[in-house]
């Protein structure tokens, strides 16, 4: 499964230590590392990025979350530097379209104390057992999560209320007498403008989950390449489980915009 992982260690060289040993993780099979980074928390409670994001060797797409949590785990100064190291410069990641939970950020920031630091990384994983082995030896709290598809959901339910907001002020103009019908137009006119913003959203959201699903399967391809028999069993595992999760993620997006090219059609 793909997961987003913050490792807090004692000091930063046990932190390196770390993304040492998720890489050699990644050279034998047993995870697949994305995209990664090295935070570390000075004594005044403000996160440096010792080392920016590390995308990889298939470009932005799969440095985009590791970027954003940068920014997030960072605050609000600190947001449009993590942003930028993920791909997108000067792009500002809420919590929705990050798919990071509140709770998981706030998680890691309470552990995440002055003196401390924090390895960030977008990895794919069967079994957690290796990493937590690893990991642990050298003093590390471990956090995961999977992330979340609040946003597709989202622009699901707002095509769905715009549509049959859209429906009703159709209704509303065909029986409502004629001194009242210009202000019902121009209700009309601001929901398909709405419509049409949630229209763009679900493309553009579309997109970037193409790109970088065929990110990861790139990344996962090479690095069978160089696999044992018994890790590519693994890799290919992972390959399945990346391509069913962008189904479920294309299915909502081509459903919110079904919706909205229905609403403005009609």
């Amino acid at each position: 499964m793909n997961k987003m992982l913050v490792a807090v260690f004692e000091t930063e060289a046990s932190a390196f230590e770390g993304l040492s040993a998720l890489r050699e993780l990644h050279q034998e099979g047993d995870i697949t590392l994305y995209a990664s980074a090295v935070i570390v928390k000075d004594k005044a409670g403000k996160n440096e990025v010792k080392r920016a994001a590390d995308q990889g060797p298939v470009g932005t797409a799969v440095g985009l979350v590791t970027g954003s949590l940068i920014g997030l785990l960072a605050g609000p100064a600190g947001l449009l530097v993590g942003a930028s190291l993920g791909g997108l410069g000067g792009l500002a990641f809420d919590l929705d379209s990050s798919g990071i939970s509140a709770a998981f950020l706030d998680e890691v920031s309470k552990e995440l104390s002055p003196g401390k630091a924090a390895v960030l990384a977008d990895v794919g994983e069967t079994w957690m057992t290796p990493v937590d082995t690893r990991l642990h030896k050298l003093g590390a709290t471990v956090f995961r999560r999977l992330r979340s598809e609040v946003i597709e959901d989202q622009l699901m339910r707002e095509s769905a209320a715009f549509q049959a907001e859209l429906k009703a002020l159709q209704d509303d103009l065909k029986h409502t007498a004629a001194e009242n019908r210009a202000a019902i137009q121009k209700d009309m006119e601001q929901v398909k403008l709405q419509i049409n913003t949630v229209q763009e959203q679900a493309k553009k959201r579309l997109d970037q989950a193409r790109a970088e699903t065929d990110a990861r399967i790139q990344s996962l391809t090479e690095q069978a390449k160089q696999a044992s028999d018994r890790a590519k069993r693994r890799i290919d595992k992972r390959i399945a489980e990346v391509k069913a999760d962008f189904d479920v993620r294309a299915k909502k997006l081509n459903q919110a915009w079904t919706l909205t090219r229905e609403a403005l059609a009609a």
